[in-house]
């Protein structure tokens, strides 16, 4: 009893003697150090819970109008789908994947990344600036595109295809296409795009698409096609592509290219296991999978949950 009385008092000493050595360091020490020790320390908890809970986000574009506006600021559930271990390293397990409809938050396929201590000192430096600072742009200045939302329109085993600006899904096991509006609505799942282009301009647009094809080919495009304004043809940047290929393989069917871009304009996106097909719901104003492709779920950092800014659209997110 008498050598766990002598550890007791001790250990309690040693407690108490290194106690009040911290205490006159913090009273030697300068406030402004405390104030800066207290803000990285701060800064640091919310980048954990960042990059393994959740997440603010501030909506950049237009591409997600109207279910999200430019400005709002939003909460990212990362936990659910699974966090990933460091920022572009292996990505822990979640509880669930993505499913159709979900708006998710996902790394740019076309973004190149400097490595997991880059972002880690951006998103510090970021956040201890309140968001004024931003390290990670290009060269002209501009912040880059490291992280984009969309909804998940494709799953794993669909085939996706446009007509006209129109989505049309196959689901896996089916022999039959369905417009979105009508799958997602079998499905009970909310569909919320929008457009900006309207039937009647799809004639100018395919006609502009033909009339480049002629002319790449340095062959007289027909009277038919008439003269319309190339301006239109910006609408739908992949209509007008589709018209324009498949005149060019009319023209010389032996180019491989040409056929094999043609081809998937015909037959549309097949969606491999593990990867979803996000678009925004502004369809006529988002750059999405349309454009670079269906996105790995490993990619998928997180699902958009809430808006908590600004105070007139605080709510949940659908």
């Amino acid at each position: 009893m008498d050598k766990l009385q002598i550890f007791t008092e001790k250990l309690l000493t040693w407690r108490l003697k290194r106690k009040l050595r911290e205490k006159m360091r913090q009273q030697n020490r300068h406030p402004v150090l405390d104030w800066v020790l207290a803000i990285l320390w701060a800064a640091c908890v919310v980048l954990v819970i960042n990059q393994y809970v959740f997440q603010n986000y501030r909506i950049p574009s237009e591409s997600m109008e109207k279910t999200l506006l430019v400005g709002d600021m939003i909460f990212v559930d990362k936990f659910s789908l699974g966090p990933e271990l460091l920022p572009g390293v292996a990505k822990l397990p979640g509880l669930s994947k993505p499913s159709r409809g979900q708006i998710i938050v996902f790394e740019n396929p076309t973004y190149l990344s400097k490595g997991p201590a880059f972002t880690i000192l951006q998103q510090m430096i970021y956040m201890l600036t309140l968001t004024m600072v931003d390290i990670d742009r290009e060269a002209n200045g501009e912040p880059r595109v490291h992280y984009l939302i969309k909804r998940t329109v494709g799953y794993s085993g669909d085939r996706l295809k446009l007509e006209r600006g129109e989505v049309y899904i196959r689901p896996e096991g089916s022999s039959k296409w369905f417009p979105e509006k009508q799958l997602m609505e079998s499905l009970g799942v909310r569909e919320n795009a929008i457009r900006q282009v309207s039937k009647s301009e799809y004639p100018f647009i395919e006609a502009v698409g033909a009339i480049s094809a002629y002319r790449e080919s340095s062959i007289e495009p027909p009277a038919r096609l008439g003269s319309p304004s190339t301006t239109v043809a910006y609408k739908d940047a992949l209509a007008f592509d589709r018209s324009r290929t498949s005149v060019l393989r009319d023209i010389d069917p032996s180019d491989p290219r040409i056929a094999a871009v043609s081809r998937r304009y015909n037959l549309g996106w097949y969606i491999p296991d593990g990867r979803v097909f996000p678009m925004g719901d502004n369809r006529d104003n988002s750059r999405d999978a349309r454009y670079f492709g269906p996105v790995s779920v490993n990619r998928v950092l997180g699902r958009a949950k809430f808006i908590y800014w600004p105070i007139g659209r605080i709510g949940g997110i659908r």
